[in-house]
């Protein structure tokens, strides 16, 4: 965001921006708030949550929740009937997260993620987790269809967030349930790893000299297509002696 842009002398005060620069927000102002990477101009300076997400249209606001990231990477629920004072420095941005998940299931957002990354997950169209594990961050994407060949047509992948992350590589992939091939062939380097209540079978998969982390271009968004083509790799490696039965 450009230094310039913004002014505490503007008439819309921008949120975010006053946040990245260590400003507090003054009164009796319009604020611009991002809500969902949406940005919405408001003449209040205390908003309930149920207010903040009828600016969204999504409705009723009781099928949905509500998000306060601050700077730093904090994230915190706000129910419908809190107030958010727009003034209090420090807050970033809000999300929305659908409640009509199945049997009343939310899926956990415990950690905020680069915005491209939640913009790779979310092109998926499949459900996914973000969940910190006593201090490991895990994504899960639940439903990940798999190619033919294995055991079953769809798993739960993931992905173990490393410490440092972007700079720091993302490494291997995880699944659960364990995957084998239907025509009995081994596959190499897997190991248990128990996961979040689960026996997650870990893909030691790693990137080589010739294809090095690149920490201003990987990403979630270049690393989940790894774990296809390794999948695929399978096949091509153990080629399949006999018919696969269906």
């Amino acid at each position: 965001m450009e230094n310039l842009k913004f002014s505490l002398d503007d008439e819309v005060i921008d949120i975010e921006w006053c946040t990245l620069h260590d400003h507090t927000p003054p009164k009796g102002r319009k604020y611009r708030i991002i809500i969902d990477r949406e940005k919405y101009v408001v003449d209040k300076e205390c908003m309930t949550g149920r207010e903040i997400l009828m600016l969204t249209g999504k409705t009723p606001p009781d099928r949905f929740q509500l998000r306060q990231k601050f700077k730093g990477g904090k994230v915190v629920t706000i129910a419908n009937d809190q107030k958010v004072c727009l003034t209090e420095c420090g807050i970033e941005k809000f999300k929305t997260l659908p409640l009509d998940q199945t049997e009343g299931e939310v899926p956990r957002r415990d950690f905020t993620l680069l915005d491209e990354d939640e913009a790779f997950l979310e092109s998926l169209g499949l459900s996914w987790e973000a969940a910190n594990l006593g201090g490991a961050l895990w994504i899960f994407i639940h439903n990940y269809p798999l190619p033919n060949g294995y055991n079953v047509n769809e798993a739960i992948l993931g992905v173990r967030m490393s410490p440092g992350y972007p700079t720091a590589q993302l490494d291997m992939v995880y699944f659960f349930p364990a995957l084998c091939r239907k025509d009995g062939q081994p596959i190499g380097a897997l190991s248990l790893a128990h996961i979040d209540g689960k026996n997650f079978q870990q893909w030691s998969r790693h990137r080589t000299g010739a294809n090095p982390w690149r920490p201003d271009i990987d990403n979630l968004g270049t690393h989940i297509p790894l774990a296809d083509a390794w999948l695929q790799l399978e096949f091509e490696k153990r080629p399949v002696a006999h018919a696969i039965p269906a």
